[in-house]
């Protein structure tokens, strides 16, 4: 067995990024990448926000740094690309069942706990099961109220079989209460399930599970083992060298928070080797990375969409909507914002969906949309238009394109949060927002066209929730292309919303480690199991 080194090591390098806490006392254990005993391999690994629980279903935030600390702890069932495929992880294969209804997965027969005891179908269900427990405090139950036997929360209805099975030891069976393909299913859900240690958890009152002392030192079954954390400041990892799909190429991964301004910095000083999200950097520091020898690489998939929202109570007539699309110069505003990496579109489904169904994108026409605001007999009116400080610039060149076609906009300058609950409760009439999109042909739409979350207003959304039902009910390839087909034509005519462009994101090349999929680290998963540092 390899010496043991102390986590000062750790300590030490944090020191000269952030300040720290008190630290645990346990000990490293060194992998197999280290040349000898006194020479571990250390990947320095940046974040800039802290995670706030090492429980992964006890997230106050739930956030997607929480989630790159559960990424590597513990075992996801796939890994998800960033062209929407999904790969093995703790599952080898997996298949649809029950006519849509289900998904069966085939696990890992070499899956097993850091303590050396086996993954089983067992784990995954005990771990549903205690998590839809509604005496458990979890706070990430709702990610399972897709599975039959539970409510709208997420938790287990008295009396209803739960929708998670085991057919054998390393065959689980998931049930859900609407056809949904295994693919769909991992590239909505992936990220929210992890299988937990449940043989040591045995004996404990469901009610008392987020209070264990397992959550300090947890034990997982993924690519990394716990070390040590000073909470809000590092967390030391160790390579677990029995991984089922490979031993990582280094002995410790020393995660440290940092301001994210000062993450490019460190890593070209040498204090970091990468950094969370990609090594993600905008056009602005991408020339500082590359004066400064290292590479950037232009993500080959878009990770961000640009949208006009609109409050289709204040704008009620389609016309006036499909008039103010007609009147922005897309590929102008797309350049000003995102250079050469937008491309504008009609849609918000990803042209890498496997049911995307064209880009419903219009041409800019000032002279059609002057004639359509003629046709609804647009008084004059003036709206207003949120946007965060950030968005200021983009803001005035649309509302200078608008005034071309005699549109009035105000602009009004306020925070996301701010920006966000006020078209929510009417106070503006547009905003201009980003998101992160997914390969899920109704990442956007589903949640913004419900009575719960009905952000744009729509008087009626029957048309639109039945035709999502449509596209969601489908699981022919071709079938599901015209569904999407069907909504869109839909989205085009109505224009509750105006999709602006996608663009790809720009990331900085690790000098040191190799093997980073840069791009799919968005959906909150690295495949650490495949970097090495030499």
């Amino acid at each position: 067995m390899k010496k043991l080194l102390t986590s000062t090591l750790a300590l030490l390098l944090a020191g000269s990024l952030t300040a720290c806490g008190e630290s645990s006392a346990t000990p490293v254990q060194t992998g197999s990448a280290g040349k000898d005993d006194a020479d571990p391999v250390v990947i320095n690994y940046g974040i800039s926000s802290p995670w706030d629980s090492l429980m992964p279903y006890n997230s106050p935030s739930g956030s997607n740094y929480a989630r790159m600390v559960y990424d590597k702890i513990y075992d996801r069932l796939g890994y998800v690309h960033a062209d929407g495929t999904v790969t093995p992880r703790a599952a080898d294969s997996w298949e649809s069942a029950d006519d849509g209804m289900a998904a069966v997965f085939h696990l890992n027969e070499k899956a097993a706990f850091h303590d050396g005891t086996p993954v089983t179908a067992q784990n995954w269900v005990d771990t549903i099961a205690l998590m839809t427990d509604p005496a458990c405090p979890t706070l990430g139950r709702s990610a399972f109220a897709v599975l039959a036997g539970t409510d709208e929360t997420g938790a287990a209805v008295e009396g209803e079989a739960l929708g998670a099975e085991v057919l054998d030891d390393h065959t689980l069976k998931l049930t859900f209460k609407a056809v949904t393909t295994p693919e769909d299913f991992l590239l909505d859900k992936n990220r929210e399930f992890y299988v937990l240690p449940t043989h040591l958890m045995e004996g404990t009152d469901p009610a008392d599970i987020m209070d264990m002392d397992l959550w300090t030192a947890p034990v997982g079954s993924g690519p990394c083992k716990f070390v040590s954390e000073v909470s809000g400041s590092t967390l030391t990892l160790s390579a677990n060298d029995d991984y089922q799909l490979g031993a990582p190429g280094f002995d410790q991964l020393v995660m440290t928070v940092m301001e994210k301004s000062s993450l490019l910095t460190a890593v070209i000083a040498g204090d970091l080797d990468y950094y969370a999200i990609g090594g993600s950097v905008s056009a602005d520091t991408a020339s500082a990375a590359a004066d400064a020898g290292l590479t950037v690489e232009e993500g080959t998939v878009p990770n961000t969409f640009y949208e006009l929202m609109l409050n289709n109570e204040s704008i009620p007539d389609t016309k006036i909507r499909r008039a103010i699309e007609l009147a922005l110069d897309k590929e102008l505003l797309s350049q000003q914002t995102s250079g050469d990496r937008g491309a504008v579109t009609g849609t918000s489904v990803l042209p890498t969906c496997a049911s995307y169904a064209g880009d419903y994108n219009v041409s800019y026409d000032l002279e059609g949309a002057k004639a359509l605001l003629t046709e609804a007999g647009y008084d004059g009116r003036e709206y207003s238009l949120a946007c965060s400080s950030n968005r200021a610039g983009l803001a005035a060149l649309i509302q200078q394109e608008l005034a071309e076609a005699g549109i009035s906009i105000r602009i009004e300058t306020v925070d996301s949060a701010a920006m966000f609950a006020g078209m929510t409760d009417g106070t503006y009439d547009m905003g201009i927002a980003s998101h992160t999109p997914s390969a899920l042909p109704l990442w956007f739409v589903e949640s913004r066209f419900t009575e719960d979350n009905n952000i744009f207003h729509v008087q009626d959304l029957a048309p639109y929730t039945e035709r999502m039902e449509a596209v969601k009910a489908e699981t022919d390839p071709a079938a599901r292309t015209e569904a999407v087909a069907a909504l869109e034509e839909l989205m085009a005519q109505e224009r509750p919303f105006i999709p602006l462009w996608f663009g790809t994101g720009l990331h900085v090349q690790s000098p040191t480690v190799s093997g980073i999929d840069y791009t799919s680290a968005s959906f909150s998963n690295e495949n650490v199991w495949e970097w090495s540092k030499q």
